[in-house]
């Protein structure tokens, strides 16, 4: 996904994305270092973690690079049934599944807050003159 890398020991990867510290397991080392039994995998999505980009064409640009490092597209960048602009799912391969997703919805509070968050002006903020 292009996010800045902190660590790769072979078995785990930790990444700093604006603030954020994500740190992706394995499960088995996972469920080794909470001393429980990792769960048996089930079929299907269990969650997702969403990946706001800043255009359509983004979408498609961050799927093909996301596919050619291994991932599985389980659907292929479309224009978004439920809301205004684009998205595609890709899983990695202990199936732990990511959404790309552009939405040109300036005034939804979800769009807003994750633009905060990076640090970005969303265009709402434009539109108030904040």
């Amino acid at each position: 996904m292009g996010w800045p890398l902190v660590m790769d020991d072979g078995e785990f990867a930790v990444f700093e994305l604006r603030g954020i510290v994500l740190a992706v397991f394995p499960l088995s080392k996972l469920a080794r270092d909470g001393n429980t039994e990792p769960e048996p995998r089930s079929s299907g999505i269990r969650f997702t973690i969403g990946v706001q980009v800043d255009s359509a064409d983004e979408v498609d640009r961050l799927t093909d690079h996301m596919r050619a490092a291994g991932a599985r597209v389980t659907k292929e960048p479309v224009d978004a049934e439920f809301f205004t602009g684009r998205s595609a799912y890709l899983c990695d391969p202990e199936d732990n599944y990511f959404e790309i997703v552009w939405a040109d919805m300036p005034t939804n509070p979800v769009v807003i807050a994750s633009r905060r968050a990076a640090g970005l002006r969303s265009r709402a903020d434009s539109l108030a003159g904040a």
